[in-house]
């Protein structure tokens, strides 16, 4: 059983609080990535998890073990770093064979182990070089392959493609998440990509300033963001977002943003009477679901002007200012456009619109 349980976890570092009391589980053979921006905490969890830090409070389970006074080599964990930390004057060959061969581990066994590993990654060429002679994609592969060789029960990761350029990233990820799959170690992956993030995660923990924001798989995390730090974080553009009023008028419930205002279906507008804890509401959509047209059409909402289009292949990416806002769309290439400065006019898709609470900034809907 390789289930990771994380309960009450605070650390704090002088003054600055590091990890607030979060608590998650990772499920056996599972691919967690705890995804947020610089400092929110989620490298400091995983050294914990690893025994590299002390938590203030909490408890840390692997399997159903409570680890907290365990060291890290008692833990039953590989952990795979940022910098690849290879010993730059072994061999590849030496590098994987070195944490068995601290464990005391017979000669034949290590050889075994080490060429299972190096074909399993594909290096078995690379056995007789030193780190200095690999290229960045082969040394992450051997860092990989040093964390495999000891058939872990927990596989810690911490922004191991950071170093990457931006092609051998995108590859690097099919494979790393092909490898955990067909090996089906528990893993939890650190990091700030919400790319990479989304294309690896069985469930993604969305942190901030020490906190779990939410926890869910990435689709519900893209659909159905519990915030609006999770809906702003998630998305590249990043998500609108319009303030309005609520108004109650002729037993409708109207939205008044200034630039527009938009009579709400009665379904959604009974969760706002129930929900909102304050008359203003913050309206979020993405780029992709928005509608531009020259000519005003059934589904548009306000007028904008174009601020800068962005060629990007087969889209356009479109700044517009309305009012006090800049936002931007997605649309295809084949879109006809006004030109810079000219109006547009900009519709979205209601289903896919979502409503924030302006106090709490809790999801609406």
């Amino acid at each position: 059983m390789s289930r990771v349980r994380v309960v009450n976890l605070h650390k704090r570092f002088d003054k600055t609080i590091a990890v607030d009391g979060i608590s998650f589980e990772v499920g056996d053979g599972e691919f967690v990535v705890l995804l947020g921006p610089s400092g929110c905490g989620k490298t400091t969890t995983l050294r914990c998890i690893a025994g590299l830090e002390t938590p203030d409070k909490g408890e840390i389970y692997i399997g159903d073990k409570l680890v907290n006074d365990l060291p890290p080599k008692d833990r039953d964990i590989a952990m795979v770093f940022q910098s690849y930390a290879l010993y730059p004057h072994m061999t590849v060959y030496d590098n994987l064979a070195f944490p068995l061969k601290m464990k005391k581990y017979p000669k034949q066994e290590i050889d075994k182990r080490v060429r299972e590993v190096s074909k399993l990654l594909r290096i078995e060429e690379l056995l007789d070089r030193r780190p200095r002679q690999l290229s960045g994609g082969q040394q992450q592969r051997v860092a990989l392959g040093r964390a495999l060789v000891r058939n872990p029960r927990v596989w810690l990761m911490d922004e191991p493609l950071s170093n990457l350029d931006a092609k051998l990233r995108v590859y690097m990820r099919a494979e790393l998440k092909r490898l955990q799959r067909d090996l089906g170690i528990t893993t939890i992956y650190v990091t700030h990509d919400q790319a990479e993030a989304m294309a690896m995660a069985d469930r993604i923990a969305v942190m901030n300033q020490g906190k779990i924001l939410q926890y869910a798989p990435p689709h519900e995390v893209f659909e159905r963001p519990a915030n609006i730090f999770v809906a702003g974080f998630l998305g590249s553009p990043p998500m609108n977002f319009v303030e309005a009023n609520v108004v109650e008028k002729d037993s409708k419930l109207i939205l008044d943003a200034g630039i527009f205002q938009y009579t709400l279906p009665e379904e959604i507008a009974k969760l706002v009477r129930e929900q909102a804890k304050g008359d203003k509401v913050v309206i979020g959509f993405r780029p992709e679901h928005m509608i531009l047209s020259i000519e005003k059409q059934p589904d548009s909402v306000f007028q904008a002007d174009v601020y800068v289009i962005e060629p990007m292949g087969s889209n356009y990416i479109v700044d517009l200012k309305a009012g006090e806002y800049l936002m931007k769309a997605i649309v295809p290439i084949t879109t006809k456009l006004p030109s810079l400065g000219e109006k547009v006019w900009v519709g979205f898709l209601l289903e896919k619109v979502h409503l924030f609470d302006a106090k709490t900034e809790m999801a609406i809907f």
